[in-house]
């Protein structure tokens, strides 16, 4: 039976680009404009986001990570609803596909100094860093992360299994959206995907639920591989959630929604992010999928709960 219930403690979402109109990457972010997205998710039953900030230049990003994590210290609302910060870049892979939506002239190989200059600006709040194991020379980014309790998540990347393997070892934890940052066209059998769910027992998987980033029939491929308890579902939201098709900004860029809801750059090379809701989120994953309820409330609250507790 189709639900769209509300899990009882609120979906808890690990990549939360923006929401309802407001872009959590721009440089005008106001007081009254992050209040009104956190407004909007507790609408939408979200109980937690990780606001994520994405790929820029480490003086922008710096900037906004400051920004947001003081605006937060100011609004009861915005510290009840961002429990920190996902950082995503810009240590990742720069070749096209795996760079997917971020600025590839902002992407840069993994090194401590700028690391830390992301946490400071942070002020402590990062849960969650997206990187690229073998744009991490000696995984020294991967072990600083690690001794620091934040989680380390690969993505938008393409290391070898034996690459995969070491940064493992040296504390990398989960696996950012996976079947999307990587091209269309791979390898059919030695490929991203077919290497992280064969380490799925050693790592947390997220994924996009809307349909449109991972198509139904794989997502619930996906899922039975990995395992259920393995995988957490989020909506990588931008500026466009819950607001229907239309042009929206996610840091210097234009998004178009489409009447699909599909979230595509201006020259429809490539998706942006997503517009959808987790409300949303939790019906298509028992209408496409078939998943119980309870299926659904571990995917979407459960474990990114779990997951957040232990980071």
């Amino acid at each position: 039976m189709e639900s769209s219930e509300t899990p009882a403690a609120g979906y808890v979402d690990l990549q939360v680009n923006g929401y309802g109109g407001v872009d959590f990457n721009g440089d005008d972010l106001s007081a009254e404009s992050l209040h009104l997205a956190c407004e909007r998710l507790a609408a939408d039953g979200v109980a937690q986001i990780l606001a994520t900030i994405i790929t820029a230049d480490v003086h922008s990003m710096s900037r906004r990570l400051q920004r947001i994590a003081t605006l937060r210290g100011q609004d009861e609302l915005a510290a009840k609803i961002i429990a920190g910060f996902h950082i995503e870049g810009p240590f990742i892979n720069e070749q096209p596909g795996y760079v997917g939506a971020h600025p590839r002239d902002a992407v840069r190989p993994a090194e401590t100094t700028s690391m830390q200059r992301l946490l400071d600006a942070a002020e402590g709040l990062t849960r969650i860093v997206t990187l690229a194991p073998e744009r991490d020379p000696g995984f020294h980014v991967t072990r600083m992360l690690a001794e620091q309790n934040i989680c380390v998540s690969g993505g938008h990347c393409d290391p070898s299994l034996d690459q995969l393997d070491a940064a493992i070892d040296a504390g990398l934890a989960m696996f950012t959206h996976l079947g999307n940052g990587c091209p269309l066209s791979m390898h059919r059998h030695d490929n991203i995907i077919q290497r992280v769910l064969s380490r799925s027992s050693k790592l947390w998987i997220g994924l996009i639920a809307d349909g449109v980033h991972v198509p139904w029939p794989a997502l619930g491929n996906y899922i039975r591989s990995a395992g259920i308890e393995r995988c957490f579902i989020v909506t990588d939201a931008i500026s466009a959630a819950g607001l229907g098709p239309g042009r929206y900004q996610l840091g210097q860029r234009e998004v178009v929604v489409d009447h699909d809801g599909a979230t595509w750059a201006a020259d429809r090379s490539h998706l942006v992010g997503s517009s959808g809701t987790m409300p949303q989120v939790a019906v298509n994953l028992q209408r496409h999928l078939g998943l119980p309820h309870d299926a659904v409330m571990r995917l979407t609250a459960a474990t990114p709960q779990r997951i957040l507790a232990a980071c």
